[in-house]
């Protein structure tokens, strides 16, 4: 019987929690100056999978404002230790990141993935989302290059 798996919502308070987060669960090392203005924005929201205290996994997200529309929730990025995976962590961060961000107005949930990304579009399958086909994305100054650091918004996932 495997341990059980709790999740955390990260705050200002938790750096030292998400520095604690080993290889394998975001694309890239953390940065402590990006992870202190990430925590620290009221619009972002992270969410940790723990086992035994230890950071497993995480799904991190945006709530996004503009004039005219109501706020709208962006997944960022949802990533599980390989070791971890296929033991539902990846939709519990999911669905817990729906919640919180239905819970502060959010009228809309969205994120993009790769077309072959078939772990990460198996998990939005099953989590009811609707796969688009209309979108089109374009990006400038290798926004949605890997190395680049910013094109983890793209689904990196595992279930």
């Amino acid at each position: 019987m495997s341990d059980p798996v709790t999740y955390h919502h990260l705050g200002p308070a938790d750096m030292s929690l998400l520095l604690r987060v080993p290889e394998g669960v975001f694309d890239n090392p953390i940065d402590p100056i990006q992870a202190a203005a990430f925590l620290g924005d009221p619009r972002h929201e992270m969410v940790l999978a723990l086992v035994n205290g230890s950071p497993v996994g995480m799904g991190s997200a945006v709530i996004m404002l503009h004039p005219d529309k109501p706020p709208a929730g962006f997944i960022n990025e949802v990533g599980v230790l390989e070791s971890h995976r296929r033991q539902g962590i990846a939709s519990a961060l999911c669905a817990a990141l729906f919640t919180r961000l239905r819970g502060r107005g959010c009228h809309g949930i969205w994120l993009a993935t790769e077309h072959d990304n078939i772990a990460a579009r198996a998990l939005y399958m099953h989590l009811k989302g609707r796969e688009t086909t209309e979108i089109v994305v374009y990006d400038w100054d290798g926004a949605m290059d890997a190395e680049a650091g910013s094109g983890s918004g793209t689904g990196k996932t595992t279930s």
